[in-house]
């Protein structure tokens, strides 16, 4: 195996973890405090809409649903946390994937708070940052906090799969 697919396959395998990471984290404030987690089928039904060149809603949830949106939304949830940590280790370079350090990636999984506040929230009807929500508070604590368990999640399986490979 050459170096390149090595590297690939080590970012596959940390953005894959770390997005687990923000799921459990889902599931620990379902199963704990009965927060409802992040609807992924949503995900699965704004990217559904993408190719008749519809990209905002006014409200996703009273959309019409689309056929296999949920299994859509569960791929593009974890192709958009590969991607985010291809961003990372792109910005960091391979030291980050030799010696994975936790400050960087819980500062990444902060800054990843910024495609939900202001690409996904807006584009789902829910306005910037959830302003359009009777909850706003509520819903960008629960976004950031979601994205820290991401960045965690970065760290955590940054010397995992260091240590595995």
């Amino acid at each position: 195996m050459n170096q390149f697919t090595f590297f690939l396959i080590r970012i596959i395998l940390i953005g894959l973890g770390a997005t687990f990471m923000f799921d459990l984290w889902g599931l620990f404030l379902k199963h704990t405090f009965k927060i409802a987690p992040s609807n992924i089928c949503l995900v699965g039904r704004w990217l559904r809409y993408m190719p008749e060149g519809i990209f905002q809603h006014a409200n996703i949830a009273a959309a019409p649903a689309k056929k296999a949106e949920c299994a859509v939304g569960w791929v593009g949830h974890y192709t958009i946390g590969v991607a985010f940590t291809a961003v990372f280790v792109a910005a960091l370079g391979n030291n980050w994937l030799q010696h994975p350090t936790l400050f960087p990636a819980v500062l990444f999984g902060v800054v990843t708070v910024i495609a939900p506040f202001f690409i996904m929230q807006p584009a789902f009807g829910l306005g910037i940052a959830a302003a359009k929500t009777a909850h706003r508070w509520q819903a960008r604590v629960r976004s950031l906090m979601n994205h820290l368990a991401f960045g965690l999640g970065l760290y955590v399986f940054g010397l995992f799969v260091g240590w595995m490979l």
